[in-house]
């Protein structure tokens, strides 16, 4: 093969499902492209005296076949695939020089121009496959693999959040997708639940969820206010439901868009649950929690070595002395860890107060973060028996998250 041909490389999709691929080297490349191998369905065999501890332990879990010794010729017999990636050049000049003799495509990972293939910068979204090769004006020898790579991220980054292609891709599927939006900001929202809201035709959406993301909605797109305003106006759980059914057995595609988590105190079961009762086909995207994003973006790691070995997410909905409440208080205040509080704004007196009597100290910081993520985040530090007070002295208002523990006065923004 020439070096400098002007030819443009053809684009092909190999199907390696169950058959043989050698990969020559276990260094970071043999890293890096062996994940793909194996999601391909390939039986790899590494061929190396040493590897990197993450291939190693894909040979321990028998992932792979791995021959621990150099390279020799006939390593090739019966492959379909090889990519010569050592730190030795005439080894790897070797390999292509045996891949060409026995017709295998052969990758070298340390001079590209001089293999029989070349690897794409590649990415995936929803069942996408997206890959890119780039060749300058004199063909292989002026092939930019970053611009390859921005490209491709380019590409699968409009794909992921459905900017690209969301309007060819025919009819949609009915159905509601329960899509947890994260604490607010809405970098945050996951990237599949960006791609379903762009496929949407109905939007049910709650107050705490990405706001920001509802105005880039298409106009044809039905939102729907589902907002849960604490202690005020407020749509019945029943009625969203039946919100949820009557457009998804209409034919339409529905997002349920939801805040944090659909899972974590949002109800989300019990929407699935009633969709399911009606033959509604249900999709849970998980989002991020703001019982733990929210401390981190304030700087507070909910967890850190040496100061807490766990942490314990609770609703605060329910005062401790309400006879609703299932939680065990007392067992809460005797933990060391860190406790981070949801909802709690309304009943954070009688919460200290709790805790305060059943051993947990009057001086364990405390900090309380408004509408986390957000602009307009702002963060009150107190302790366990000034933590009531200072909420009130400052105006917090939900949404907010409650911090307790020794975490608060870890990191560079700690009091």
């Amino acid at each position: 093969m020439s070096e400098t041909s002007a030819t443009p490389a053809y684009p092909v999709g190999l199907r390696l499902d169950g058959r043989r691929v050698v990969l020559v080297g276990g260094g970071t490349v043999a890293q890096r492209r062996l994940p793909a191998l194996l999601a391909a369905g390939a039986r790899v065999t590494l061929v190396a005296p040493e590897a990197t501890p993450s291939v190693e332990a894909m040979a321990t879990a028998g992932e792979i076949t791995w021959e621990r010794r150099a390279w020799r010729d006939g390593d090739l017999a019966d492959a379909w695939y090889a990519l010569a990636a050592t730190d030795d050049a005439a080894v790897n000049a070797a390999i292509v020089a045996e891949a060409e003799a026995r017709r295998v495509w052969c990758v070298r990972a340390d001079d590209a121009d001089r293999g029989t293939a070349w690897t794409p910068a590649t990415g995936r979204s929803d069942g996408i496959t997206v890959a890119v090769l780039t060749s300058g004006e004199h063909g292989a020898a002026g092939r930019d693999p970053r611009r390859a790579a921005a490209i491709r991220d380019a590409v699968v980054a409009r794909l992921g959040d459905g900017t690209l292609g969301a309007e060819q891709r025919g009819p949609r599927t009915p159905g509601v997708a329960l899509v947890g939006g994260g604490p607010g900001d809405p970098d945050l929202i996951t990237v599949r639940g960006r791609r379903l809201l762009a496929q949407a035709d109905v939007v049910v959406a709650d107050r705490l969820g990405p706001r920001d993301l509802l105005d880039e909605l298409p106009p044809h797109v039905e939102v729907i206010d589902a907002a849960k305003i604490p202690y005020g106006r407020a749509m019945a759980q029943e009625a969203i439901n039946a919100v949820l059914v009557e457009h998804a057995k209409a034919g339409r595609s529905v997002v349920r868009l939801k805040g944090g988590d659909p899972f974590v105190f949002g109800r989300g079961m019990e929407e699935a649950e009633q969709l399911a009762a009606e033959g509604v086909q249900v999709t849970v995207v998980p989002g991020i929690s703001s019982a733990i994003s929210v401390p981190g973006a304030a700087g507070i790691p909910v967890t850190h070595r040496g100061v807490a070995h766990e942490f314990t997410v609770v609703s605060g909905h329910v005062a401790p002395d309400d006879p609703r409440s299932l939680v065990d208080w007392t067992a809460l205040a005797r933990l060391r860890g860190t406790l981070v509080l949801l909802m709690a704004v309304e009943n954070l007196g009688a919460i200290a107060a709790a805790l305060r009597a059943h051993g947990r100290p009057d001086d364990t910081p405390v900090a309380i973060v408004q509408e986390g993520t957000m602009a307009t985040e702002r963060r009150v530090d107190a302790t366990l028996a000034t933590a009531a007070d200072r909420a009130a002295a400052q105006d917090i208002r939900p949404p907010a998250v409650v911090v307790i523990g020794d975490v608060v006065a870890v990191g560079p923004t700690a009091p």
